[in-house]
């Protein structure tokens, strides 16, 4: 395996971003939870909240509105360098974690599923693996994020192009943890070579 980066960010989603009925839907990310933990599982994910605990992620299936009943997509990853470009694109509402992923990495290039298609690992500063995480899909892009990053109205061929932009994994790539496992901020992300997710 080699290290892609180092986890900045932890962050779980307590609730929906987008509501409102089509095509008037709005995204707010206000539900979104800073946190310095998070608890893995093939579920999804806990978040240890400041003096509060743990809170159970929206995307968790025992969450009482849970956007992951099938268990296809319980957590989430982007990387700062995907915000850059994005904050480059879209504008300054872009602030590291608004696009709602549960693992923000620093890290120093943009990837597309290809690339980490193997899977990954989160590694304690140590270099103790932690637990492993099969990549599913991109996170793709949607209108509300969208016109919310904007925040205003663009011509329907620039909003296109905009939502081109996002897709490929700018937005993030969905996960599945294949064991249970506690990571935190500052542990690192690896990326398995062919042969070491088997």
């Amino acid at each position: 395996m080699h290290s892609i980066g180092t986890i900045a960010l932890l962050q779980i989603q307590r609730s929906p971003l987008k509501t409102g009925q089509k095509p008037q839907r709005v995204y707010d990310p206000a539900p979104l939870l800073r946190v310095n933990q998070l608890a893995l599982g093939s579920d999804g994910a806990f978040g240890l909240g400041p003096g509060q605990g743990w809170i159970v992620d929206i995307h968790h299936r025992a969450h009482p509105q849970s956007r992951n009943p099938d268990g296809g997509h319980g957590i989430s990853i982007g990387f700062t360098t995907h915000y850059q470009a994005m904050r480059d694109r879209l504008g300054s509402r872009i602030e590291l974690g608004c696009a709602a992923e549960n693992i923000i990495v620093e890290a120093t290039r943009r990837f597309v599923i290809a690339d980490l298609e193997t899977g990954l690992a989160i590694l304690a500063p140590d270099g103790s693996e932690r637990l492993r995480l099969t990549v599913l899909d991109v996170a793709h892009p949607c209108r509300p994020f969208t016109g919310w990053a904007l925040g205003r109205t663009v011509e329907s061929d620039v909003f296109k192009s905009h939502l081109q932009f996002l897709e490929g994994g700018m937005r993030g790539f969905l996960l599945r943890a294949d064991a249970t496992g506690i990571v935190s901020v500052g542990d690192r992300v690896a990326v398995l070579q062919g042969g070491e997710g088997q």
